[in-house]
């Protein structure tokens, strides 16, 4: 314990430069992400063909391992941010895209036959009843993510790309358990703070469109 306090004390500083570097990789593939599969998963709830290949890929890319991303990656597109980002935006595709899908094809039809009975245009319907009743699984799938990018991050560090996994990499090369700890306690903390601050957004969207 003693170790952790003093390493505080004189790298605290660090400390919060690698929790900035983790966050910013973080939430720019978490971005990324969300570009590209929300639009992904919408296309895919109004078309079969487009479902299953999709969800087939999305599949496909889930049991991929992070780290083989990256490795793959780095012939490529060299080592740093760059890699880093393109591998959790991978790992963060599939579950909002097929979390997306599921939601929009799940709007209950007469929801839908109501809507248009009143007169409602298609973009009226899609604003005012898809997006609403599809919000709360749609963004599960956003929750399941982040998370999962959080702490997939700790990876960007073996290519050079910054963040807590310094820590828990420099901890495990010079056999410093303080480190460890500290790494991974951190990269802990900040998949449960997100979790709850996302948690937190959707029961309040979920009020501001009554369906809590």
């Amino acid at each position: 314990m003693q170790s952790i306090l003093d390493y505080f004390a004189s790298d605290g500083a660090e400390w919060l430069q690698m929790v900035a570097e983790h966050l910013q990789v973080s939430a720019l593939a978490l971005a990324i992400a969300v570009l590209v599969a929300v639009p992904a998963g919408i296309l895919c709830s109004r078309s079969a063909l487009a479902d299953r290949l999709a969800t087939g890929i999305a599949g496909v890319l889930r049991i991929v391992p992070s780290l083989a991303v990256l490795i793959i990656c780095v012939p490529y597109l060299g080592v740093g941010t760059l890699p880093a980002v393109v591998a959790l935006t991978v790992l963060a595709i599939p579950p909002i895209l097929i979390n997306t899908a599921v939601a929009f094809r799940n709007v209950p039809v007469e929801m839908i036959e109501a809507a248009r009975g009143l007169g409602m245009s298609p973009t009226q319907m899609f604003w005012r009843i898809q997006v609403p009743l599809a919000f709360p699984v749609a963004f599960s799938g956003i929750r399941t993510a982040s998370i999962e990018v959080i702490a997939s991050a700790s990876l960007a560090a073996y290519i050079g790309a910054g963040g807590l996994g310094v820590l828990i990499y420099t901890g495990i090369g010079a056999m410093r358990n303080d480190l460890l700890w500290i790494g991974g306690l951190s990269v802990a903390a900040l998949s449960l703070l997100t979790s709850r601050l996302l948690a937190a957004a959707d029961n309040l969207v979920r009020q501001r469109l009554h369906l809590a």
